[in-house]
């Protein structure tokens, strides 16, 4: 069988793991490999300040207490995306308007964003689809110009960049995962990555449970209370470890991943020049991190058939998200602004192939060889 995914793990992760446990003889959050992971993502993705979190659903939560999101207030996303994103703005009474997306990256259509605007419009939050980074220039450009905030759901993005920025550092405050599934993981994890240092002291302590904990640890307050509104929002540093033994291989991942991608690409090119697919499109602004690979088919029924096809040869193989809009709860607290023209039915024409650190060619030519025996 080959598995659509297999969580990254490293025996030096283990090593750090004990290492917290038996040396350091610290746990909790905020230890010794907590410190280590945000000042390394802090140092090569040159950002402000970094505080890693339980999950990617806690950053995005933080964010939308940093920015203070209030009952009414509008926040433009796309449909196509996971349910933390809009779910951490819903939590504050936040209205989610989605708008359709692009056809080649799945991204949100930055040339719909302006006309959704409101007057009670909070937040621009781009979801970078794939680890391939939305237009970003245009995206900050419309913030400016209406005072916006903009929160960049970089679940998929560690590592990407558009330009020469990686993502998660281009707008106010950037949100990683690192989650089981995602390139680099801690079983459950996230990252907060702030810009506007504004936000800096703010976020220490929402992330605190609302006390200023963090600096009496300091020495600037002499004794710490309850200061704000929070949660408890600090990984175990057992998570952190075994992250961070994978942070510092994190270029040779990478490399490894982009390597398996471009073979899934070369293997299935033909396919794609007869008409049977059609295969991922990396603008030529964005540099990606081969987070997944999909491909495109004609329509729903065929990607459910060759999904079947490809069960039954011991493959899995898997579709994504269902747009929010259309589920209840998206109807609920949210409205698609314009027409769907794409959302959905591009979203029933993806399919996930097996990609992970470590899959091997022969896996990588077995999948080719039976998505072309469908055809």
């Amino acid at each position: 069988m080959i598995k659509f995914n297999e969580p990254l793990y490293t025996e030096q992760g283990v090593t750090y793991i004990v290492d917290a446990i038996k040396v350091k003889k610290r746990t909790n959050g905020d230890g010794e490999y907590t410190n280590k992971c945000n000042k390394w993502i802090e140092t090569n993705f040159c950002s402000q300040k970094v505080l890693l979190t339980t999950s990617c659903t806690h950053a995005l939560e933080m964010a939308a207490l940093l920015i203070e999101i209030k009952e009414g207030d509008e926040i433009i996303m796309p449909s196509y995306t996971f349910v933390s994103t809009a779910n951490a703005f819903v939590l504050r009474g936040a209205v989610i308007v989605f708008v359709d997306i692009r056809t080649d990256t799945m991204n949100m259509d930055e040339k719909l964003i302006e006309e959704a605007i409101t007057d009670k419009t909070k937040a621009i939050v781009p979801v970078h689809y794939a680890g391939v980074s939305c237009e970003m220039d245009k995206i900050m450009d419309i913030a400016r110009k209406y005072q916006l905030y903009v929160i960049e759901d970089a679940a998929q993005g560690v590592m990407s960049k558009y330009k020469d920025r990686f993502l998660g550092t281009i707008g106010d405050i950037g949100c990683f995962s690192f989650h089981e599934t995602k390139n680099y993981t801690m079983g459950e994890g996230g990252a907060v990555l702030i810009k506007n240092p504004d936000f800096v002291e703010r976020a220490e302590i929402i992330r605190e449970k609302g006390t200023n904990r963090n600096l009496f640890f300091r020495g600037m307050v002499d004794k710490y209370s309850w200061v704000d509104i929070g949660s408890s929002y600090l990984p175990s540093d057992l998570n952190a470890a075994y992250l961070y033994a994978q942070l510092e291989e994190a270029t040779e991942i990478n490399n490894s991943r982009l390597s398996a991608w471009n073979t899934h690409y070369a293997l299935l090119k033909d396919l794609e020049n007869r008409g049977n697919i059609k295969l991922p499109v990396i603008p030529e602004k964005c540099t990606h991190n081969a987070h997944m690979f999909y491909i495109k088919t004609e329509n729903l029924e065929v990607r459910t058939k060759l999904i079947k096809h490809l069960k039954d040869n011991g493959i899995s193989a898997v579709f994504h998200y269902i747009p929010l809009h259309s589920s209840v709860a998206g109807r609920k607290y949210g409205r698609f602004h314009g027409v769907d023209k794409h959302t959905t039915k591009e979203s029933e024409r993806i399919l996930r192939l097996p990609m992970y650190h470590g899959i091997t060619e022969v896996s990588l030519r077995r999948v080719a060889e039976t998505i072309y025996g469908f055809y």
